[in-house]
């Protein structure tokens, strides 16, 4: 685990300047930063090479902050926690990169420049990509939460808010402030979570288990194929659970599916096989709920189910584009006088 200096990461995010202000968290701000990357190994790197980072703070830190003594004891509490957690971790695709911390008081982590699921389904103007893309990232989300479980850590906080993507539009699960270590607690902390996310059933620290997870993952992909809040104050009903399960357990699957074509002939089987998935996710028989290996398991079948859809014209047109390119292969070989050379 990486050690900075606090006043270099003071002075790199402008003295907490507004203007480098990314991200606002349940226990602490989040900015953007320039830090020199020293690579003293490697003789050939430059060292005056700048990364661009981010830089979690609790308000609490900050010289405007109104905070009460109560509140910045507890997101100091949560910020120590994600940084011990993060640390135990070993680096995953899917997960946010942990670089280091300062003195336990800041943390930094890789800059994911394209927001969160979150601004993407809910603030910007442009749909998510394509209806694949938005399954893929679902997929990816899955396997994060897997990687998770399968080294005794539960998240606890599983939202669209805490889904961010790279620069390459890869999906990564961030904010460990209220995540458990299974293995290192002693006792099971006190429930918590965010509304409309939260497992109805987890009622007392006894209930809390990867199931607790299943749940508010349950609701992202809800969340992910109808493009709907988790809650929505200005709908009825507001809970996007309260208004799927039911549409789902009718098999009125289009009205559930919402832009990104997903509503289309062509993707009916795969969307049926999600949403059934996902109203297990969310039912109120914990047992009944999926793991997440069956969960990506069953995502990626479901991927693969347009194909079984597609029109007997599509399948003959693939196998006439193979049939060109065989013989074009069989074109490239050229036979020379005693043998016979092909060219790729």
């Amino acid at each position: 685990m990486k050690e900075f200096d606090y006043k270099k990461l003071v002075i790199a995010t402008d003295q907490f300047s507004p203007s480098q202000l990314i991200g606002k968290g349940s226990h602490g701000y989040v900015y953007k930063a320039l830090l020199l990357d020293h690579h003293q190994e490697d003789k050939d790197y430059d060292k005056h090479h700048k990364v661009v980072v981010a830089i979690k703070t609790p308000s609490s830190l900050l010289p405007s902050s109104p905070s009460s003594s109560s509140s910045k004891s507890e997101q100091t509490k949560k910020l120590e926690n994600e940084i011990n957690v993060m640390s135990s971790l070993p680096c995953n695709q899917h997960v946010l990169r942990f670089l280091g911390h300062a003195d336990k008081k800041l943390m930094v982590v890789e800059y994911m420049p394209n927001g969160s699921l979150h601004q993407l389904l809910h603030v910007s103007a442009a749909p998510i990509h394509t209806w694949l893309k938005r399954i893929d990232v679902a997929l990816q989300i899955a396997r994060a939460v897997h990687f998770l479980h399968e080294r005794g850590v539960i998240h606890r906080d599983i939202k669209s808010e805490n889904i961010l993507f790279g620069s390459n539009w890869e999906a990564k699960l961030a904010d460990f402030g209220l995540a458990v270590d299974m293995a290192g607690e002693k006792a099971r902390p006190a429930p918590a979570g965010t509304i409309g996310y939260l497992d109805p059933c987890y009622t007392s620290p006894e209930n809390l288990s990867t199931k607790t997870d299943v749940y508010s993952y349950g609701v992202v992909l809800l969340e992910i194929v109808s493009c709907r809040k988790a809650i929505d104050v200005s709908r009825s009903p507001s809970s996007v659970v309260d208004w799927a399960v039911p549409l789902i357990k009718e098999g009125r699957i289009g009205e559930v599916c919402g832009g990104g074509g997903g509503g289309s002939d062509v993707f009916r089987g795969m969307n049926l096989r999600l949403l059934r998935m996902a109203a297990r996710c969310v039912s109120s028989d914990v047992e009944s709920r999926p793991c997440f290996r069956e969960i990506t398991a069953e995502i990626v079948a479901c991927m693969a189910e347009p194909l079984k859809s597609l029109p007997l014209w599509v399948s003959v047109l693939r196998r006439v584009v193979q049939l060109k390119r065989r013989k074009k292969r069989l074109r490239e070989t050229m036979t020379w006088p005693g043998q016979t050379c092909r060219v790729w």
